[in-house]
This record gives C-alpha cells, structure tokens and sequence, in this order.
C-alpha cells in the first residue's frame, strides 16, 4: 500500500497524485511512479481468484491431455504456472506436460516464455511486441481451418481474437485458469473513486479492463457514474497500459493515452509527460509558477500545499491577474460554509507555503489576485 507515505519531492511527477487500480504487479507499478516524485493512491479495482478447484479449468485440463491440440497460446506467466501447478494438484501434470511438448506452442512475451521454460517446455515462437493482435496475425497468416486451438485465457477480454479464429475455421478452447473477482474489502476503492470525484488525484492507471469495467460499476452502484465521468473527461487523465485496457472506458465515452508498447515502464513515462504537460505555468511576479495538483513549483523548487490552498490556487489561475472575490474563492474552499474568516486563513497558509508572499496580492474590500508580470498582462486580459 502507498497510501499516505512520504514522497520525495522531485521528479517529473512530483506534486502529481497518481491511483493505481491494478491487483497484478500493483507494487512495481506504484515503485516507478514513486521514484518519478508522484504520490500514489492504490485500490486494486479487483482481485484475481485461482481456479485450482474449479471444474471447468479440470475439464479443459483432460480435453488437452485426450485430445491434443495443435497450437497452444500461453498468454500471461502466472496463468500458465498456475494451470501447470493445478494439473500436478490433481496428478495431471506430467501428462499435462507431455501433451504441451507434441505441440505448437506460442508465448506472447518474455515473462510468458520464461514460465514455459521454468516448466520444462520449450515455446516455438514469441512477438516481439508482447501483443496479442501479432499473436493472431502469425496465426491466420499460418491459416487455422480445421486446427484446434487451445488459448489460456487471462480474465481479460481478447476482442475479436477468438471470434477470427472461429471465422477462419479453427477450432478454439479456452482453459479459464483464473478468473478476476471483486475486491473483498471495496474501502480502498471507494476512497479513490471520491478522491476522483473531488479532484483529489491527478490521474488513475490502468492495466486491465476488468479493472476499469469495475471501477465504472462501483460508481454506478454508488451514484456517482456521471460525477466520474465527468471528472474523467476534464480533469483527471485516464493512462491505460494499452488499446485492450482502455475499452470500458472508451465504450462510456472517456479519452484515454496508453504507450507504444503495453508495458508499465512506457506507461509511467507517458504520465511524465502528460502530467506536467497539463499543468499551468504562469509568470508570477518574477517567478516561474507551476501549478500541480497537490503542489506548486515555484522557480523549479517544489513547494506542498495543504488541499484548501491548492483550492484557491486554482481559482486564482482560472483568471491570472484579475481579482476574484472573497466570495468566489470561499465556494472555492471545500467545506468551508459561509464564514468569509476561512478564506484568509487558507490564504495566509498558502502564502506560507509558496515561500513567496508576493505572489498573490490582496486587493482591499474585493479580494485577491496573482501578480501577473506585466509583459503576461496582455495575453491573459480577456480574462
């Protein structure tokens, strides 16, 4: 878990709060963005439950070993270690293994390969993209009528993978070797999605469609589906680790940025880019100001904000160099009634902690404003 520990403040998303939705590798994920400067929310959206026990993973076993296939697809490395590990559960495993040496096996990327040959087992061919659309490609290049495949399904939705087989003439089976469940305790979960709603982070990753799909349904049983929604589309960036992931969100109309290559290495770098890219930069008397979601940057130099400052930060920037009212920036504040007292102590403590009181002006009996330089006067004063 990362919630609430100490980050440090550098990097190229340092200031930025990231939540991570992933049940799988969620701490190497979390390590890379921590090591970037971000601050990381984590709520696995799901868990993954083994089939050991399950009959229908014991059926497809004894179809493989009965009848041999002629292509095998290994599609993650602990779906296959756990169908190999079930099998010897049941005494299935040397003739499991057997069976899998007499045929065509594919493994769709290193992590893949390296359990096939921890097994024993040699894969005859691997993608170079780690991509399941290259997978099927070589397939249908190969041609598939009349062939019987075997795909170790991974919980995860393959679109139009099973179904072009199908079309080609293939006969396909899938061995379910485990499947993704609702998480046992939904507070983490439920924490993100209202730091989501109130803008409390600044991005959510993505590394499996069942995650988003139950991200989207816990709002919707919530209430808060058109809150997220909204959030999702303009204020907090949706990263999915590629095309596949990010469909749930899409088919609800949700942009989302996924890397070149579907690994979690192209998706953290991606969030440095995207991240400060949208973040504001305004000159600020004599200052290079920053503003990031928990933290400004004043002249490089990372300055934390408590969440009330970073409020009336933001309200200030909508219109840099005008002033906004006292009353404006108290409906700013989250929480603060109607007391008008609270918008000059969150400013003093904002100021305290820009290190730089400068940069926000009072303007007697109307309210405050950024000291915009001069020479940026012009290009904001449409307001």
């Amino acid at each position: 878990m990362y919630d609430e520990q100490q980050r440090p403040n550098q990097g190229p998303l340092a200031g930025f709060t990231v939540g991570v939705t992933a049940a799988r590798r969620a701490d190497e994920l979390g390590a890379l963005l921590q090591r970037r400067g971000a601050s990381v929310l984590h709520a696995p959206a799901l868990r993954i439950v083994q089939l050991a026990d399950d009959s229908e993973l014991l059926a497809a076993t004894k179809e493989v070993i009965d009848q041999a296939p002629d292509v095998v697809v290994a599609t993650t490395a602990i779906g296959f270690r756990g169908w190999i590990e079930a099998a010897d559960g049941w005494g299935l495993g040397e003739d499991l293994l057997a069976r899998l040496r007499g045929v065509e096996l594919l493994a769709r990327g290193p992590k893949v390969k390296g359990a096939v040959r921890a097994a024993g087992l040699t894969e005859e061919w691997s993608p170079s993209s780690e991509s399941m659309a290259e997978v099927l490609d070589r397939l249908l290049e190969e041609g598939v009528e009349d062939r019987r495949i075997a795909i170790q399904l991974h919980g995860e939705p393959l679109p139009g993978f099973v179904e072009a087989l199908r079309a080609g003439g293939a006969e396909v089976l899938g061995i379910p070797v485990y499947r993704w469940m609702p998480p046992e305790d939904i507070g983490p979960v439920d924490r993100l999605l209202d730091a989501t709603v109130s803008r409390g982070v600044d991005a959510l990753t993505f590394t499996s469609a069942p995650a988003a799909a139950s991200l989207l349904s816990r709002a919707e049983d919530r209430g808060l589906l058109p809150e997220l929604l909204a959030a999702l589309n303009h204020d907090v960036l949706s990263a999915c680790v590629g095309p596949v992931t990010a469909l749930p969100l899409q088919a609800r109309g949700v942009d989302t940025v996924s890397p070149e290559r579907f690994r979690l290495g192209p998706l953290v770098q991606l969030l440095c880019q995207e991240l400060p890219g949208r973040a504001r930069t305004l000159p600020i008397a004599g200052h290079r100001v920053e503003i990031r979601g928990h933290a400004v940057l004043v002249d490089g130099e990372l300055k934390p904000v408590p969440p009330a400052g970073m409020s009336l930060m933001r309200a200030l920037s909508r219109r840099p160099g005008w002033v906004v009212a006292r009353s404006e920036l108290l409906r700013a504040l989250p929480g603060a009634g109607r007391d008008e007292h609270a918008v000059e102590t969150a400013m003093a403590r904002l100021r305290t902690a820009l290190g730089a009181p400068k940069l926000i002006q009072t303007v007697v009996k109307r309210g405050y404003r950024l000291a915009l330089d001069p020479a940026a006067d012009a290009k904001y004063s449409d307001g």
